[in-house]
């Protein structure tokens, strides 16, 4: 006889996995500490009109899934026509398409959000939409159903956001005045500085933007450095202790003080983007001072390879960026990883390191690489993320926590990230508990573990949150 779809031992195949979650994982808090939540809506503690406002008005996981079904544009992105009648229109569409995605976290994902967040029962289909939609609409409106109050009922005691070196960070500074559970930091993501070198007039716009917020005048290649590690220790003083940065590759091109001194002048001056040579040297040594600032304040430092960008050119055009249009890249890692971590760990800057990889054909050789850099270190000082973005499925994160207790060390792991746009996606969190208790509790159940539930469900609980806690050295609430 066939289980119940997404009962209370959902992803448990057997008894001490059940355990392990139920009693160990489930009631656990979480550290949120790689989001894109928008600042802007948690301070005003937004409360939104229907679903579709928090589900799909900037979730591309979605949209990705709408364009597979041929969904016209119009109801994926919505191409700006905000109101309830082209909300519930955008809704129908996603609930069509709810079926046929079968075997995508999606599926998972979005059935768990409706049974935890709203307590709807049924599965989303098209019988189904408009009394979900209403029900839902209904939850949203209730005094306890706000953006603050959504996070807290998720128990979240961490969450970090992601900002730009040029971002004031106003909206944090007035949000950490308000002590209501919750500690948010704001992330130091300085992409536009490393990837815009490129194209001389995008970067030229963003540096004037540097330039005003860091109140200094940038010709030279120390001026940019100045007014970067200025606003870096204003992030520092804004209570950030964590970076990130999203680059297709590490950049660990050698490089004399010079070449990047005349690379910089000919980008800021002669306003002329960089030639493929000049930008891998470019990138490589600007790349180095950032991972030297994280470790001269103590930072926890999250390295993402190996996205391809923009794949679709028209896409990209009408859309802009982070819409669904980018993909898993195929670029070389390992010898450029040994030499960026190698130099900082010479030098005596390698902060605590994440590496996340969005091949999954580098997942070995990048455990092995942390692991490489461990010594005389503090636990777990440079590991592996979890399985991100095109790999946070059920056999990707499989995939990940397996190697990493294979070749690393899992009970070290920091865990579940939420990288998403949406307050409804913690669940993802339980998503994740669910496996690692499955995958340890399997191996009590086949005698590969012993049955010692302190010592297991204490690493579970460990994974779940408490290593997260220690490691990124964060306020708590």
């Amino acid at each position: 006889m066939a289980k119940a779809f997404m009962d209370d031992s959902f992803l448990l195949d057997t008894a001490p996995a059940e355990r392990l979650y139920h009693d160990y994982a489930r009631d656990m808090p979480i550290f949120d500490y790689h989001s894109h939540l928008p600042i802007q809506q948690i301070l005003d503690d937004v409360k939104f009109q229907n679903i579709t406002q928090v589900w799909l008005y900037g979730d591309h996981y979605k949209w990705r899934a709408m364009r597979a079904c041929g969904v016209a544009e119009e109801l994926v992105t919505g191409n700006g026509t905000n109101n309830e009648e082209n909300d519930y229109r955008r809704f129908e569409a996603w609930a069509k398409v709810m079926p046929r995605t079968i075997g995508n976290p999606l599926y998972h994902w979005s059935h768990l959000e409706l049974k935890r967040y709203f307590g709807v029962n049924e599965l989303l289909s098209p019988k189904t939409s408009r009394a979900i939609y209403d029900a839902a609409k209904t939850k949203l409106a209730a005094s306890d159903f706000s953006v603050r109050s959504i996070i807290k009922r998720s128990n979240v005691k961490v969450v970090c956001t992601t900002d730009d070196p040029v971002d004031d960070l106003a909206m944090h500074k007035a949000l950490a005045k308000e002590k209501w559970g919750v500690s948010v930091h704001p992330a130091w993501r300085p992409d536009k500085a490393l990837l815009l070198a490129s194209d001389a007039p995008l970067f030229n716009a963003w540096t004037d933007k540097l330039e005003s917020a860091s109140k200094t005048t940038i010709k030279t290649w120390d001026d940019f450095l100045s007014a970067l590690l200025s606003r870096h220790q204003f992030f520092n003083d804004s209570g950030c202790r964590l970076s990130d940065y999203g680059i297709e590759r590490p950049y660990a091109a050698t490089y004399t003080a010079s070449e990047i001194e005349n690379a910089f002048k000919k980008l800021r001056v002669s306003k002329t983007s960089l030639a493929a040579e000049e930008l891998e040297k470019y990138r490589s040594a600007l790349l180095f001072e950032f991972l030297k600032m994280d470790a001269q304040q103590d930072w926890t430092q999250q390295l993402h390879f190996g996205a391809k960008r923009n794949n679709n050119s028209a896409i990209f055009k009408s859309l802009g960026p982070d819409v669904g249009n980018d993909s898993t890249g195929e670029f070389p890692i390992g010898d450029s990883l040994v030499a960026l971590l190698d130099r900082l760990n010479s030098e005596g800057k390698l902060a605590r390191t994440i590496l996340y990889t969005l091949n999954p054909k580098d997942y070995e050789m990048a455990v092995s690489i942390a692991g490489s850099f461990m010594y005389n270190s503090a636990p777990g000082k440079i590991q592996v993320g979890t399985a991100w973005w095109h790999n946070d499925h059920k056999s990707g994160m499989e995939r990940q926590m397996t190697t990493l207790a294979s070749i690393g060390v899992l009970s070290r792991f920091v865990g579940m990230l939420t990288d998403s746009r949406s307050f409804l996606s913690y669940p993802r969190h339980e998503y994740f508990r669910r496996l690692l208790c499955n995958m340890t509790g399997g191996q009590i159940e086949r005698g590969e573990l012993p049955e010692d539930y302190d010592l297991i469900g204490g690493i579970v609980q460990d994974i779940s949150y408490n290593n997260a806690a220690s490691y990124f050295k964060m306020e708590l609430p």
